[in-house]
């Protein structure tokens, strides 16, 4: 485990869930995911007294039982694998799920975290039919998400729900169909479930909050290196960026009101 906090007692601590190995680019410009992540969901660490710690998930790494309920909140990261795979970390990783869902701690799901969440609490997830979506997409936010019965307090604190916001999407993987209880949140006209939440203690987020755009580029270069994904489609890609950007701070905004919602 990976720790980044600072020597005052922290007053919230939340788990990173990393599904993924840190890239020799993101190394190289961050120092690896878990500042991407703390800076991205985390606040003024030296303000707030706020800890970050690291688990590589992907390496079987995970938190002990009895250290669940010191973390304010746990996020799962975006990964090159199948959240339908059968590996043993995934298996794992699918049990953790289901016993936070059940001590109802906060559990935030990005892209592969998103679809592994609904996998381990009984939705579908599988192969998008339209193949990879990388980019910049808008996805639209359901009209009643702000009147959830009962109330969502994190979507509460966001005042005005903007209907549509773009975020970063790096997949070709989605979910199906949501867990008994789950509520859609947005659908893009490329994805059917772009967000859903599960109570106000679980929520998914398709596309890539976190992501800078550097970040996204370096993928679709890795992306393109490794055959996924055909010249043209990387050269579109980069028009895209050039012409549009994510509505980041709208994301970053969400991601936090729900780690940190009360």
């Amino acid at each position: 485990m990976v720790a980044m906090e600072v020597a005052v007692r922290p007053s919230r601590r939340y788990a990173l869930l990393m599904a993924a190995h840190d890239s020799e680019y993101v190394i190289k410009r961050y120092g690896g995911y878990l500042p991407v992540f703390v800076s991205a969901f985390g606040d003024d660490a030296a303000a707030a007294g706020e800890a970050w710690d690291l688990y590589r998930a992907v390496d079987g790494e995970l938190p002990a039982p009895e250290d669940i309920g010191g973390y304010d909140g746990f996020v799962i990261s975006g990964s090159p694998h199948d959240a339908y795979g059968d590996e043993p970390w995934i298996l794992r990783l699918c049990a953790l799920v289901r016993d936070l869902h059940a001590a109802r701690r906060r559990v935030l799901g990005v892209c592969f975290g998103h679809q592994l969440i609904c996998r381990a609490l009984g939705g579908r997830v599988g192969k998008a039919p339209a193949g990879w979506d990388v980019g910049v997409r808008e996805v639209t936010i359901a009209a009643d998400a702000a009147e959830a019965a009962p109330p969502c307090r994190f979507l509460d604190l966001l005042r005005e729900l903007p209907r549509r916001a773009r975020i970063t999407e790096v997949h070709q993987d989605e979910v199906w169909e949501v867990p008994e209880g789950a509520e859609v949140l947005a659908c893009s006209d490329r994805t059917g479930v772009e967000m859903f939440r599960v109570g106000e203690h679980v929520l998914g987020i398709q596309g890539h909050p976190e992501y800078t755009k550097d970040i996204l580029l370096s993928l679709v270069d890795r992306l393109l290196n490794a055959g996924s994904i055909t010249v043209p489609f990387a050269e579109a890609v980069k028009r895209q960026l050039e012409a549009t950007a994510p509505d980041r701070e709208f994301w970053l905004k969400l991601c936090k009101s729900f780690l940190k919602a009360d």
